[in-house]
C-alpha cells in the first residue's frame, strides 16, 4: 500500500476502508466564514458534523472525501477537528468549483497550476494541511473559456504532483466527455480522473462512453432527485446494477455529496433536503447497499465499489 495526506497527516492507504470519495462538511462561500462569520454558525456545524460521522462511523463508513474548494469556504481547520472527534478520517481538496474568481479568467493554466501544487505539496493558507486531490466543475452550458483555464491548470497540477482529479459535472448535457477531451488534450492519465455526478443522467449510453474512456464513473448523487428532471435514488440504484451486470464494478464509485451546513441552499431548499434524506452521510450503507443485495450483487461487488476502488483511486492503482 501507499499513503496519501489527509487532514490529520499522512494515512496508509490500507487503512482507507469504506470510503465516500465525493462529499462536504460545510459549504459557504469564498471569504464567508472569515468577513461575515454570523453567516454560518460554525461551532454549531462543528458539533452536527461530528454527531453525522459518528453516525456513518457506527454505519461502516471510515473515510470521506471533502471535495470543498477555497470558493466554496473550504475550512481546513473545520475539518481537522471534525476528523479528530468524530474518527472518520477525511481527505481534503484544492482547485477550483464553479465560483471561478475573475482574477483566473484572464490567467493562464501554468500560472494557476503552481496555486494547486503548493497546496498540494506545502499545505493549505499556512496550515501544514495538505491536499490529495483536484476537484474541479463544469455545470450548464459545459466547458466555458473560464472553466477550460482551470481544468487545464488541474490537469497540469496533476501531471506534476500524481494526486487524481474529480469534477462535478452536468451530466444531463454529457459535461464529462467534455471534460474528458480536455484532460486527453492535456496528456493526462484518464486513470487518474474521476467524473462526478453521473448518476443525475439515466443516458446509459453516455455513462458507458465513459467508462469506456478509462476514467473512474462518480454516481455519487445520492439520494438524488434534488434537481428538476433527475432520476430518483431507486432508479439510480438501477441502472448503477445494469452497469455491475455488464462488468463495470471495478471503475464505479459511490456517494452523496451531502454536507451538514449547506450555505448556498435557501432555507427552504435546505429543510427540503434533510427531509428527503434524513441518514445523511449513511444513506448509501442504510439504503442504497441494502437494494443492491436485493438485486443479487454480491459483498465482493459492494466491497469492490466501496473500499477497493476509492483506495484504488486514491493511490494511483
Amino acid at each position: 500500500m501507499s499513503t496519501i495526506n489527509s487532514v490529520l497527516g499522512p494515512l496508509d492507504t490500507a487503512e482507507l476502508g469504506f470510503t465516500l470519495p465525493h462529499e462536504h462538511v460545510v459549504v459557504t462561500s469564498a471569504g464567508i466564514p472569515q468577513v461575515y462569520p454570523e453567516f454560518v454558525d460554525r461551532e454549531a456545524s462543528i458539533d452536527r458534523a461530528i454527531a453525522d460521522l459518528k453516525q456513518a462511523y457506527a454505519d461502516g463508513v471510515r473515510t470521506i472525501v471533502d471535495l470543498t474548494t477555497f470558493d466554496l469556504g473550504r475550512d481546513v481547520r473545520l475539518l481537522e477537528q471534525v476528523s479528530r472527534d468524530s474518527g472518520v478520517q477525511i481527505i481534503c481538496a484544492t482547485g477550483t468549483w464553479r465560483d471561478i474568481p475573475r482574477v483566473f479568467w484572464s490567467a493562464t493554466p501554468d500560472v494557476i497550476a503552481p496555486l494547486y501544487v503548493r497546496e498540494i505539496e506545502e499545505g493549505i493558507e499556512g496550515t501544514g494541511i495538505r491536499a490529495a486531490i483536484i476537484k474541479v466543475a463544469n455545470d450548464t452550458g459545459g466547458v466555458t473559456p473560464e472553466s477550460e483555464v482551470v481544468l487545464r491548470a488541474a490537469a497540469r497540477a496533476q501531471k506534476a504532483t500524481g494526486v487524481p482529479i474529480s469534477t462535478h459535472t452536468f451530466a444531463q448535457e454529457r459535461v464529462g466527455l467534455e471534460q474528458v477531451r480536455i484532460f486527453e488534450d492535456e496528456g493526462v492519465n484518464l486513470g487518474r480522473v474521476y467524473i462526478g455526478h453521473s448518476n443525475d443522467s439515466t443516458d446509459e449510453d453516455y455513462l458507458l462512453a465513459l467508462l469506456d474512456k478509462g476514467v473512474w464513473l462518480g454516481l455519487d448523487r445520492y439520494p438524488g432527485g434534488r434537481h428538476p428532471g433527475t432520476p430518483m435514488w431507486e432508479e439510480r440504484t438501477e441502472i448503477l446494477n445494469k452497469l455491475i451486470d455488464r462488468g463495470y464494478a471495478d471503475r464505479i464509485m459511490l456517494s452523496h455529496d451531502w454536507g451538514v451546513t449547506m450555505g448556498t441552499f435557501s432555507t427552504e431548499m435546505e429543510q427540503a433536503r434533510l427531509d428527503y434524506n434524513p441518514d445523511g452521510y449513511s444513506f448509501i450503507p442504510r439504503r442504497v447497499l441494502s437494494r443492491l443485495r436485493e438485486l443479487g450483487v454480491t459483498e465482493d461487488m459492494i466491497n469492490r465499489m466501496v473500499v477497493e476502488n476509492p483506495r484504488r483511486f486514491l493511490e494511483g492503482g
